[in-house]
């Protein structure tokens, strides 16, 4: 089965080398897709110079043309992917490529299960984090339940195993890290049933998500996805089949609504 990966990046030229290396040695069917959200160190020089060699010359490549935020780089990933089953992917060597394998084993044994609307999540270890980026979290996760009556104990990891016809179906307005509590909000407004799997997890200390001027945007994407903007997969006609091809159509409206493609 094949999984689509989207790795956005931006200013990652210490470690998006490392991170795509790491990639390489997953032993599942990757379509890889490396967004950077217009980088002004050598992130982008980078690529264009791996892209030349295997097996970096497998994977995609999308540039913005100027910074929009990482919901934005996601978007245009989403956009892309050709894979049964998509992911995220950070730069920053925070979370281990190896644990993908744990999150597609979950998947096939719930599916397996008799469950038809399933979604994996990794749940880190936040003990090491940062108290406020910590509590952050911690408080976000349990805003999550109590809004939503889910039972998850970490929103907003970075590892969300999803099906593709729910990420085709997701109607994504976040720019920045509000993507996040965006696309579990729509998921479990649309009936997907969220399973955990514990995954490794290494914080750095220079992250990019600030947690007083990003946690503000995430709880009110939270408030207004409950309340105002309830999401259904009725409201856009799309039930939850894949869709393995992305016509040319469908990269030039990408193009034109997110980003320009390069």
């Amino acid at each position: 089965m094949r999984v689509s990966v989207i790795v956005p990046v931006y200013n990652e030229e210490k470690t998006v080398a490392q991170i795509l290396e790491k990639l390489s040695h997953v032993s599942l069917d990757l379509d890889v897709i490396v967004v950077d959200d217009a980088s002004t160190d050598c992130t982008w020089q980078i690529l264009r110079e791996l892209c030349q060699y295997a097996p970096f010359d497998a994977y995609r490549y999308v540039r913005h043309e100027h910074n929009q935020g990482k919901g934005a780089a996601l978007r245009t990933g989403f956009g892309l992917v050709t894979g049964a089953l998509v992911m995220v992917q950070d730069a920053d060597l925070e979370y281990d490529p190896q644990d993908l394998l744990v999150l597609v084993r979950k998947w096939e044994e719930a599916t397996q299960a008799g469950y038809d609307k399933v979604a994996v999540y990794g749940v880190r270890d936040l003990s090491d984090q940062q108290m406020t980026t910590r509590w952050g979290n911690r408080f976000l996760t349990a805003v999550t339940n109590i809004l939503y009556g889910c039972h998850i104990h970490d929103m907003t990891t970075c590892y969300k195993l999803l099906p593709s016809s729910l990420v085709y179906a997701l109607p994504l307005q976040g720019r920045r890290f509000e993507i996040d509590p965006e696309i579990t909000a729509c998921m479990l407004q649309a009936g997907y049933c969220i399973f955990e799997v514990p995954i490794s997890y290494e914080p750095r200390k220079d992250k990019k998500l600030q947690p007083w001027k990003d946690g503000w945007p995430a709880l009110t994407m939270l408030l207004r996805r409950r309340f105002t903007s309830p999401f259904r997969l009725a409201d856009v006609g799309l039930g939850p089949v894949y869709m393995p091809d992305i016509t040319g159509e469908r990269r030039k409206e990408v193009a034109q609504r997110i980003g320009r493609i390069q």
